[in-house]
C-alpha cells in the first residue's frame, strides 16, 4: 500500500489510476489522515458458476411462491 497526497492525487489522476491499474493500492491522505483507499477491482471470473453449486446447503420453503400478507405488502408501500 502505497500512501499519496490529496495534492499529489489533484495533480496526477492518471497517473494515479495508471498505478491502480497496475495493481498498485493507493491510500488518499489529507493532513496526516487518510480519507481515502483506491485499489483494483477483483478480477471477474471468465466461467459462469456452476449450475447446482449450492446443492443440498438449504431447502426452498413449500410456500415460497404463495403471496405475502397484507400487512406485509402494505409496509413494503409505506403505508
Amino acid at each position: 500500500m502505497t500512501t499519496i497526497s490529496v495534492h499529489e492525487m489533484q495533480r496526477d489522476p492518471l497517473g494515479c489510476l495508471r498505478r491502480v491499474e497496475a495493481g498498485e493500492t493507493l491510500v488518499v491522505v489529507r493532513d496526516e489522515q487518510a480519507v481515502a483507499e483506491i485499489k483494483p477491482m477483483p478480477i471477474q471470473a471468465d466461467q459462469p458458476r456452476p449450475f447446482g453449486l449450492c446443492a443440498g446447503e438449504f431447502t426452498v420453503p413449500t410456500d415460497f411462491d404463495e403471496s405475502l400478507p397484507e400487512s406485509i405488502l402494505k409496509e413494503f408501500e409505506g403505508q
